[in-house]
């Protein structure tokens, strides 16, 4: 296992998985794949990766093929140290002459932003594909590693599913996602909760939002945090201020971008559904076919089934970012170009609770209950979390369930265990009423099949606290879970 440089903060896994890969000294040349959203620390890893291994590393651009074609016979020629650059012909010979890299020993092969080459060369997978075949001497006789990295999921995720030539090629499929909460905050050099949730609920856990985009300006304390939204997030001088509207602008598949903003939108204001999406943009639900998964593809946006009801689902922004620009910045964006930050900001909290911090908060626990829970605390291991709708027909209610936690289904067609459900509440502290509303969700759910809910427990979580009642009501009962955000940054 090749150290990890101190430059990568986190990423082990990352890395150790990249490691194993460029490593391997079995004959044969290889193929993997990593994918993320920019900014996650991609290229980082890779050329890192490359410097550690002796590796070959190229970074292509949008250009025309003969273009590409001469940038990376430059490349070749500087690292085997040629006389001049590599004559290339045509893909079929580069992807050649990367393979003879790997005659000797195991050479990392890194091709960064690789969709600007496949979208020029429509047949750059194919040709890859054939040089991978098995039994072919150029690929029995090298032992390359060969690495495609690429930032447009919507090419990404397709590069290796369904019948596409590459299917079946690669040995390491790697996703890159943001840091979770509690790296982020370690990341941003947070200790206080309530601060570290306040952040992440606007930049999430992406790395260069703390290095380049803020110039390593990072709220010094919880009263820093207002002042650092206007002068870091709300500043048209910082590349924060744009990044949202560019999240969008980067993917070549979103094309319409005024309707993508306003799916965007309409999710950000709490209609997570296909009807109310719909509602909310003006058009019809059967129209967003193709707008949701484009934007789900694109990794905006995650569709979550209701466990507790069969066929439905809500849509989620999966970049808080995006849904602190939808919710405070969109409405306001012709005060805050001209620097009116100040005000925004103030007239803007409430709907900041509301609309960003929130939701974030509840996606927080969820996370927190899936990752960083004890097995003991829901007697068992969490498989699934999300939000739910139950439904009550004696009364003809519905409960809206924060979070309903599922462990792995049992074998055969028993029920599945239902580990938890839960209040979530940011800005509000919760009390023994809360605890009964939840007891009586749980006494509803024990009557419905599917589900075994004979030890469910009964979590409650909130960013100002519990009343005294329901620590007493709470204390000395395995059932109840309290999770203040001491417990979500710490705890288990």
């Amino acid at each position: 296992m090749l150290s990890k440089p101190a430059e990568i903060f986190d990423r082990d896994v990352e890395w150790a998985e990249l490691t194993r890969f460029a490593t391997d000294d079995r004959p044969g040349a290889t193929l993997g794949v990593v994918s993320g959203r920019r900014r996650q620390g991609k290229t980082l890893l890779l050329y890192e990766l490359t410097r550690a291994t002796g590796g070959f590393y190229f970074g292509a651009t949008e250009a025309t093929p003969t273009e590409s074609l001469r940038r990376l016979g430059e490349a070749l020629g500087l690292y085997t140290d040629a006389a001049g650059p590599v004559h290339l012909t045509d893909w079929a010979a580069a992807v050649d002459a990367l393979l003879a890299l790997g005659r000797r020993r195991p050479v990392t092969v890194v091709i960064d932003e690789f969709p600007y080459l496949a979208r020029a060369s429509r047949d750059l997978p194919s040709i890859i594909q054939h040089a991978l075949t098995p039994g072919r001497a150029e690929r029995t006789e090298s032992r390359t590693r060969l690495l495609l990295c690429g930032s447009a999921l919507s090419f990404m995720g397709g590069l290796l599913a369904g019948s596409a030539p590459l299917r079946g090629r690669a040995g390491l499929e790697l996703p890159v996602a943001p840091l979770d909460y509690r790296a982020a905050a370690a990341f941003w050099g947070i200790d206080d909760p309530l601060l570290a949730a306040r952040l992440f609920a606007i930049v999430g856990g992406t790395p260069a939002y703390r290095r380049e985009y803020v110039q390593d300006d990072a709220p010094s304390g919880p009263d820093d945090f207002d002042d650092w939204v206007v002068r870091a997030v709300l500043n048209p001088a910082r590349p924060l201020f744009r990044e949202a509207r560019y999240l969008l602008a980067e993917d070549p598949d979103l094309r319409d971008a005024a309707l993508y903003h306003s799916v965007l939108a309409a999710v950000a204001e709490g209609n997570g559904t296909r009807g109310g999406i719909a509602g909310y943009i003006g058009r019809k639900a059967t129209d967003l076919q193709h707008p949701l998964t484009v934007l789900e593809d694109a990794g905006l946006l995650a569709r979550e089934p209701d466990p507790l009801r069969s066929g439905r689902s809500r849509y989620r922004i999966t970049e808080p970012l995006i849904t602190f620009y939808q919710a405070v910045m969109r409405p306001a964006w012709t005060a805050l170009e001209r620097r009116r930050g100040t005000d925004v900001w103030r007239r803007s909290q409430r709907r900041y609770a509301s609309a960003v911090l929130g939701p974030g908060f509840e996606e927080t626990v969820r996370q927190w209950a899936l990752r960083f829970a004890a097995p003991e605390t829901f007697a068992g291991i969490v498989a699934e979390a999300s939000a739910a709708t139950l439904t009550d027909p004696a009364s003809r209610t519905s409960h809206e369930l924060d979070l309903v936690a599922l462990g792995e289904p049992p074998p055969g067609d028993g029920p599945r265990p239902l580990l938890a459900i839960s209040e979530v509440k940011w800005g509000r502290t919760l009390g023994r009423p809360d605890l009964d509303r939840l007891e009586r969700a749980r006494d509803l759910l024990s009557r419905r099949p599917g589900v075994e809910a004979s030890a469910t427990r009964l979590l409650l979580a909130s960013g100002d606290g519990f009343t005294e009642d329901l620590r007493e009501s709470a204390a000395g009962r395995d059932d109840v879970v309290l999770v203040d955000p001491e417990r979500l940054y710490r705890g288990h």
